[in-house]
């Protein structure tokens, strides 16, 4: 009997795990669009709670629904372990974390209020559509943009220090011409100011009113397009070479005279040398 019983759970066990994460099957892909579905008016849920009017008029409503969602979002989670073999693998996944996380805030809100507001965090869990679509260039083109970000991560950390010393620098030296007067009051305002003018966003609050304050501030602010550039050349240069390096490792040619690599594949002549090529290829 007991047997009968496990057997009749393997079965059931199966064919759940087959829905949830079988998303090459009618039902598995039914199940991850209405998952989907759900996730979406969950978010708007949180959207529209936090607009007062709206909350006002449909309180109990959007608590009520909210609650549905929840439920729903635990047994999905509860299922999710159960079916899988590897639980734990599931549990301390990103996509297991982001599902724990999507449930807790609600439980949680019985004991720290307005804690419900961090339900949002369950828009993370629209990224599965990369998996439910089967995205595979888009997840391939995900790796290279961060093995780019990885490789120019110390470039960019060495312009940001940089940045961060000249504003230093230019807020001490606005503090030291315009002054109080001119609104700025001391000098951690006045490289708030700086970082400001910076990065173009202005909020205008404050603003230089001597000549000299305003010849710097243009500066700050010309040199501030070109630090918009500069990060964004040094991660699409690391971009361009992993994609290179992955395509010469696929297939790529070498001079045998000089050892250039040659990357055009109808060349018949090494461009550094002249020596003709011949069709040996080093993979």
């Amino acid at each position: 009997m007991r047997n009968k019983l496990k057997n009749k759970w393997d079965i059931i066990k199966q064919k759940i795990y087959i829905i949830i994460y079988g998303s090459n099957t009618i039902p598995g892909k039914l199940f991850d669009m209405a998952l989907l579905g759900v996730i979406l008016l969950s978010v708007f849920l949180v959207m529209l709670e936090s607009v007062q009017s709206v909350d006002i008029k449909y309180h109990s409503l959007l608590k009520f629904l909210e609650w549905v969602i929840t439920i729903f979002f635990t047994i999905e989670y509860i299922l999710r372990i159960a079916c899988n073999k590897k639980a734990l693998n599931y549990i301390f996944s990103f996509y297991g974390i982001v599902d724990f996380m999507s449930i807790l805030p609600m439980y949680l809100s019985f004991f720290v209020a307005d804690l419900e507001i961090l339900t949002v965090v369950r828009a993370l869990r629209l990224l599965r559509l990369f998996q439910i679509l089967n995205l595979v260039p888009y997840i391939g083109q995900e790796s290279h943009l961060k093995l780019a970000i990885k490789a120019s991560r110390t470039k960019i950390i060495v312009f940001v220090y940089f940045i961060l010393v000249m504003s230093v620098i230019l807020g001490a030296l606005m503090y030291v011409i315009e002054g109080k007067e001119n609104g700025f009051t001391n000098i951690p305002r006045s490289i708030y100011w700086c970082i400001v003018t910076l990065t173009t966003v202005g909020y205008g609050d404050i603003a230089p009113q001597t000549i000299q304050g305003q010849m710097i501030a243009s500066f700050i602010m010309i040199m501030g397009y070109g630090i918009i550039a500069v990060p964004t050349g040094i991660v699409t240069a690391e971009f361009s070479n992993i994609k290179r390096n992955r395509l010469d490792a696929k297939t790529r040619r070498n001079c045998a005279s000089c050892t250039t690599t040659i990357y055009d594949d109808d060349a018949n002549y090494c461009y550094n040398c002249g020596e003709k090529l011949t069709d040996v290829y080093r993979k």
